[in-house]
């Protein structure tokens, strides 16, 4: 699934229910991928001012959560959860608060 930022600022992707996050640069692009071979992954997305966050479900039953997934830069490269967080960057339990 790919996710790009098309705003002025900073945007979060983060992955559920992991809290991990990945921060988008205006103009980059992410994609969320499955490392999971022979399932089927459905994407659920939710946005929210700053962020957008993504649940990974088997066969689309949110109790099969898909733990096997990469989240990859437009080169290609894996990216570790904290990428590009900007310092001082708060958290929440439903994830980044977003001043």
């Amino acid at each position: 699934m790919p996710v790009s930022n098309q705003g002025d600022i900073d945007l979060c992707l983060f992955v559920e229910p992991y809290c991990e996050d990945y921060w988008m640069k205006p103009g980059e692009a992410f994609t969320v991928r499955s490392e999971a071979e022979g399932v089927d992954v459905w994407f659920d997305t939710y946005v929210s001012k700053g962020c957008v966050t993504v649940w990974l479900y088997e066969d689309g039953d949110p109790h099969k959560i898909v733990g096997d997934y990469a989240v990859v830069d437009e080169s290609g490269c894996r990216l570790e959860s904290g990428h590009q967080r900007p310092r001082g960057q708060r958290w929440s339990a439903a994830g980044p608060i977003i001043d």
